[in-house]
């Protein structure tokens, strides 16, 4: 892919001149020994600058050519994992020479950059169906209808989890000053599991899980929690319990539970958090924690309370009431993950 050698003036002269006689790419080429690509390159140049020389430029010229440019970036959209090693080892073999730095900046030009990999949960065929269609299926649905809709979801919480990733504004030597640093303690301080929901008009109750958790737990948490939080948001009747395709709740004994009991439950998609809006409350529910930093197991129980109780019932509205941008997501992205 290496640059090829720029034509005298005279050439480039007598290839506007062999057009203007209305003479074709290739039929100019044959004649001139030069390949019809580069003919309608510079026939291009004078259609737009009316002028066949090189215009001045500012420092040297891009080392990879226009061909090496498109190769890279095909690589790059087809293998998006691709290093910056691997496409300096392809011009080489094209009979290009760069570094990593060169690779970098061409990349920079054409908008792309370097990312972390973003972390999704794993989706089979059949999970990309379901999803598809159950966005399809209630994407015509009024917004009160998701106003009826109990969400609920477990989630695990880190003495320290989000504190260790936060970063500070310090000078070089400074690193060690208390106010740089994050005290940590050997396997990560512990954690606890929570349960929760909301609705529409609020955050209901939120339910430390003891213990390994399993059906018959599952039923006695919806049994001391799910209902009073119905109740103290004032559901009234129709209201719909969703969770997910979890184990324990999808056994036997749970769905009997609910069955007896009347509860209405919304069919869900396996692999689905981005459908559920109650991560975006796990989420602000961690950060307000990490600002408390609490410092053992039960001020971290205690701060989830009250941090949880804390949560403005607008803020749960607004997540209810953009809901179809989730399904309208999932649809544009063909059943595929989406950035909730």
């Amino acid at each position: 892919m290496g640059k090829t050698k720029e034509l005298s003036k005279d050439t480039r002269d007598k290839i506007v001149d062999l057009h203007k006689a209305g003479m074709g790419y290739r039929k100019i080429g044959k004649q001139l020994g030069e390949k019809a690509t580069i003919v309608g390159a510079i026939i291009r140049k004078w259609k737009k600058f009316k002028m066949t020389v090189n215009l001045p430029r500012t420092g040297a010229p891009c080392k990879i050519s226009p061909r090496g440019v498109s190769m890279i970036l095909r690589k790059v959209r087809d293998q998006p994992r691709t290093t910056r090693e691997d496409l300096v080892n392809d011009l080489k073999r094209a009979g290009t020479t760069v570094s990593t730095v060169t690779i970098s900046n061409t990349l920079h030009r054409h908008g792309l950059k370097s990312c972390s990999v973003g972390k999704v949960p794993l989706l089979k065929p059949a999970h990309v169906q379901a999803r598809l269609k159950f966005a399809k299926d209630h994407l015509d649905d009024p917004e009160e209808a998701w106003e009826k809709v109990m969400w609920s979801e477990e989630t695990k919480i880190e003495v320290f989890g989000i504190n260790s990733t936060r970063r500070v504004w310090r000078k070089k030597k400074n690193e060690y000053n208390p106010k740089n640093t994050i005290p940590t303690v050997k396997h990560g301080g512990g954690n606890i599991m929570l349960w929760g929901c909301f609705s529409a008009k609020g955050t209901g109750r939120l339910h430390r899980i003891e213990g390994r958790m399993d059906g018959a737990m599952y039923c006695e948490i919806l049994g001391n929690n799910l209902v009073p939080s119905v109740r103290a948001l004032k559901m009234g009747r129709g209201w719909v319990f969703q969770h997910d395709n979890d184990p324990k709740h999808t056994a036997r004994a749970t769905k009997e539970r609910l069955r007896k009991k009347h509860f209405k439950v919304l069919e869900w998609p396996s692999q689905s958090p981005d459908l559920n809006p109650i991560e975006n409350l796990w989420r602000e529910l961690k950060l307000y924690v990490a600002q408390r930093q609490p410092q053992n197991l039960k001020d971290l129980e205690n701060t989830c309370m009250e941090e949880w109780a804390k949560i403005p019932a607008a803020v749960c509205a607004n997540l209810v009431k953009n809901y179809r941008k989730r399904l309208t997501s999932v649809i544009v992205n063909k059943g595929f993950c989406t950035k909730y």
